[in-house]
């Protein structure tokens, strides 16, 4: 670690709050892609590694810095109606000072990564961090605490268990995507394929179409498919993560004024859980 990596990783972290943290998030998607791509061509495996996860596009510096970006532009300056918006780019508010947030918590996932990884916790240290960097935001631009609250007394409460027919959608997805992905995953030996795709196939929400967060579901089931090599025991735990982070979103982002990323909890759970057993 030296400073031009920190000044590397405000960059990232002022890219994703100018394209805005959904967005980046893709963009790092597609360019894992061609990482991997390169990988499987016989190249040389930094476009995936220094690239894709970063301090250009790594999920806990530009996706982080412009969800923290978002909290502020929202809470803090009125830029935005609620700080869960990560899908406009913050490039519209021309504010400085929403762009100077972003970069800075760049610098705050680069350091809280590498912390992780240094104390050798057993899990995916980006989600990892991407959680603590949204529970930092949520903290420090937030107005509803870290749980959220209604903000009517007369509001309807949350709903923190899916009911039947989400569960059972939740199970389809997981299951379906966990069979395949876990196949594709032992096949190539490439961990991340599955959540490449899916991070690019975010495009569609962007879009405006109702697809699929998947991502947590896919990155899990490559990490239970590698320690196996069992692609049922991918899908199994492909099926939790869908499940699970259907449950996490609703008890993280329900009533709140900040985005406190589902899919990332869900994998640094996930992945503590499988880096513990295997």
């Amino acid at each position: 670690m030296n400073i031009q990596l920190i000044l590397s990783a405000f960059g990232g972290g002022v890219l994703g709050t100018a394209l805005g943290a959904l967005p980046a998030f893709i963009f790092t998607g597609f360019i894992g892609l061609i990482g991997i791509a390169v990988i499987a061509a016989g190249g040389q495996p930094a476009i995936l590694n220094d690239v894709t996860f970063g301090t250009l596009l790594g999920p806990h510096i530009a996706f982080a810095g412009g969800v923290a970006a978002a909290a502020f532009a929202a809470n803090k300056r009125k830029h935005l109606d609620t700080g869960l918006d990560i899908v406009t780019s913050l490039n519209k508010c021309k504010d400085p000072m929403v762009l100077m947030v972003g970069g800075f918590f760049g610098i705050i996932g680069f350091l809280l990564n590498n912390l992780f990884v240094a104390m050798k916790i057993p899990t995916d240290t980006v989600a990892l961090t991407v959680f603590v960097s949204g529970l930092i935001a949520r903290m420090a631009f937030g107005k509803t605490g870290v749980f959220g609250k209604l903000s009517k007394p007369n509001e309807q409460k949350r709903k923190i268990a899916p009911d039947f027919n989400d569960i059972v959608l939740d199970i389809i997805i997981g299951l379906s995507l966990g069979l395949v992905i876990s196949y594709l995953i032992i096949l190539t030996e490439i961990t991340t394929l599955g959540f490449c795709i899916s991070a690019a196939s975010l495009i569609f929400v962007q879009m405006g179409f109702e697809a699929p967060t998947t991502h947590h579901i896919t990155m899990v089931a490559g990490y239970a498919a590698v320690a196996t090599g069992n692609m049922f025991v991918g899908a199994l735990a492909a099926v939790i993560a869908s499940i699970l982070g259907d449950l996490v979103g609703r008890i993280v982002n329900s009533y709140c004024d900040t985005h406190i990323d589902p899919p990332a909890t869900t994998i640094f759970i996930c992945s503590l859980v499988i880096f513990m057993i295997f």
